[in-house]
């Protein structure tokens, strides 16, 4: 008995950790060999639950073990029993589509995730009779892009169909599913005037009338949440998702200085893209430094260079530093 109880011991001894619990208490560690140092038993890593419902109404669901915006997608919908295709964006801790609440690389700990589904398609004839059309485009970091913003008195503004939060799905029957935000602004500048031409929107799907979309083009005072100082899991295309500290006062108004020049130039706005540039600014002893920089990691968006230069002034040159 006595035999087959310290066999026991040693299975258990020898078994690896589950769910951050080890060896019974009280247990003995075996004895280690002599000038072999002991090692440290492995930090268990938090387990990070998030709650998620649909913006239009459903149960609470849970997910977990996710990297990226993708794999979050795919999780959420797999509680729900969708395809991660049917999800055009989230917000978090609202159901409504509030653009200043948007999903973007970080996630609070404490943040509560709405996602927003395909509603109906709609079809709308533009006809393009000056050079910009008033919309602001971001997308979803999943392959689908949507209006994030509609300017006050602009082509887009007049055309009542159309609304903050819609997808667009294609241009003139030219699927853009799967392009960036700044190409499918750049694709819309492009088009000629006086010509026109269709869009194929995708509307979230809607509950009641709890989503008030025709919110237009006033200005928040500060883009996405306010920082808390609470830790928030940071979503990265490549590698694993960590933990970080949330951004603070400073960092969040650089990074909205540099969306709206963004917005100015270029017609997206992208709230992780912006904090990259801030941080790439910092680094850059000049404007020519900076441009190289941003050419070498994000030369796909095509910079104007006049952004570049007024990026660099606005973030380096309060701080006194001389090109």
């Amino acid at each position: 008995m006595q035999r087959a109880g310290r066999r026991g011991r040693q299975a258990r001894e020898g078994s690896p950790m589950e769910n951050g619990v080890g060896k019974e208490p009280g247990t003995p560690e075996p004895p280690a060999a002599e000038g072999t140092p002991v090692p440290r038993p492995p930090r268990a890593r938090p387990r990070l639950v998030f709650h998620t419902q649909l913006a239009h109404g459903s149960p609470t669901g849970r997910i977990e073990g996710f990297t990226n915006v993708k794999e979050l997608y795919a999780k959420i919908a797999e509680v729900f029993g969708i395809s991660p295709t049917e999800i055009l964006f989230c917000t978090l801790n609202t159901h409504k589509v509030d653009m200043q609440k948007l999903l973007g690389g970080q996630i609070g700990l404490e943040d509560f995730i709405f996602a927003h589904v395909r509603g109906e398609t709609k079809e709308v004839e533009v006809t393009k009779t000056e050079d910009a059309l008033g919309l602001t485009i971001t997308d979803n970091g999943a392959g689908y892009a949507f209006i994030k913003r509609i300017k006050e008195g602009s082509i887009i503004n007049r055309i009542q169909t159309v609304c903050v939060g819609d997808s667009i799905e294609a241009i003139n029957d030219h699927t853009i599913v799967g392009c960036r935000h700044y190409e499918v602004a750049r694709m819309l500048r492009e088009l000629p005037r006086a010509q026109p031409f269709t869009l194929r929107l995708v509307q979230p799907k809607k509950a009641f009338d709890m989503i008030g979309q025709r919110a237009r083009s006033s200005k928040p005072l500060g883009e996405g949440r306010g920082a808390s100082g609470k830790e928030t899991l940071r979503l990265r295309a490549q590698g694993p998702a960590t933990l970080e500290e949330g951004p603070s006062p400073l960092e969040e108004e650089a990074a909205r200085r540099v969306d709206d020049l963004l917005e100015s130039y270029m017609g997206i706005r992208d709230s992780e893209l912006a904090a990259a540039m801030v941080e790439a600014a910092r680094e850059s002893p000049s404007v020519a430094q900076l441009a190289r920089g941003l050419d070498s990691v994000l030369g796909e968006f095509a910079f104007p260079q006049e952004l570049v230069a007024e990026l660099w002034a606005t973030i380096c040159q309060p701080q006194g530093r001389q090109e």
